[in-house]
């Protein structure tokens, strides 16, 4: 394997996103995981997730996966609407997503839901309805987005077009303050700023990105980091493979300067519930980028959207929102 050796210490996360992966065979699945273990330090318990859609996941495919050594489920349900499935260009129907997760429920415990809010033309009370929904399955962790309209996709062109009104970012503001009240009540933690899980059920997948742990990335358009440097695999199926076939990695790579290190900590850190540590900064960046980020930080501190807690930068609960904003005046840009 020519990258088995880039990754030091135990491989604790295994995650199959991207594409269709459910699609993937039990023989395929199971050729995979022998690489894997043959080639890296695979802890004893390790967190290993497959990311689906609802159309993907038929009883005969989750009784599959339940076979083999995943364990955990991401399932990309978005709404339990049709009118935002077809808004959205989902295959799946809203039926297919109430069976999914039941039938989901019987082989698997880990078990993620993805859901989109801002939609255009959903309102409160429908995304209240599908917050409603995904709660009563009772499964142990949450991934809430802001619907981005992409550039070039049919749903861009219909905005334009006035077919679906735009996206609002006060709608969807109030949306996720719903859902940040919804959820607490539920008793799951906010631990990412669109992850919520019950205690137990962090993805330890993303913590790891979140928290800046080395990662490898296999397959086209796979991303991968080692600390210093970031690297991106070929978007391309067939050059990738004829470049594999070749011994030629089919990747390229970025050296990441203190800059971007730092405002990729800042950007992370400030998403999450662990926050950005100053004795961090001063640590690996030293006083100047320390001193920096008091001076920048002075008025969200003061306007109440930053908080400094035992030496540590968090994004208020009135600031979460604006979170992305806000590091983006913190980031080192001289």
């Amino acid at each position: 394997m020519l990258r088995k050796d880039e990754l030091v210490g135990e491989v604790r996360t295994i995650y199959f996103g991207g594409g269709t992966p459910s699609l993937l065979t039990s023989e395929e699945l199971a050729q995979i995981f022998k690489t894997v273990f043959e080639n890296f330090l695979v802890s004893e318990e390790p967190e290993m997730t497959l990311e689906a859609n609802p159309d993907d996941l038929s009883k005969e495919v989750l009784l599959q996966l339940a076979k083999s050594p995943i364990n955990r489920l991401s399932i990309g349900i978005q709404s339990f609407f049709e009118e935002d499935l077809k808004l959205m260009n989902r295959a799946h129907s809203a039926n297919e997503a109430f069976i999914c997760i039941k039938a989901a429920k019987e082989y698997f415990d880990n078990i993620s839901v993805d859901l989109i809010y801002g939609v255009p033309g959903m309102n409160v009370e429908r995304w209240k309805k599908n917050l409603e929904t995904a709660l009563s399955f009772d499964v142990p962790h949450l991934s809430c987005y802001s619907l981005t309209v992409e550039p070039k996709t049919a749903l861009e062109t219909f905005i334009k077009k006035g077919i679906f009104p735009p996206v609002e970012d006060e709608i969807a503001a109030e949306h996720y303050e719903l859902l940040r009240d919804m959820t607490r009540e539920a008793k799951y933690e906010n631990y990412e700023f669109s992850n919520f899980a019950k205690e137990g059920y962090h993805s330890q997948n993303n913590t790891a990105y979140w928290r800046g742990k080395p990662y490898l990335g296999i397959g086209p358009s796979a991303h991968s980091y080692d600390g210093n440097i970031r690297s991106w695999n070929v978007n391309n199926n067939t050059k990738y493979i004829k470049s594999i076939d070749e011994d030629v990695l089919p990747l390229e790579r970025e050296l990441l300067s203190e800059k971007d290190k730092y405002n990729e900590y800042i950007m992370t850190g400030l998403r999450t519930k662990w926050g950005v540590s100053l004795g961090r900064i001063k640590k690996d960046f030293g006083e100047k980028y320390a001193n920096y980020l008091m001076k920048q930080s002075r008025e969200h501190l003061d306007n109440g959207l930053l908080v400094l807690e035992n030496d540590t930068f968090k994004v208020s609960e009135h600031g979460k929102f604006l979170s992305d904003g806000i590091a983006s005046d913190l980031f080192w840009i001289l």
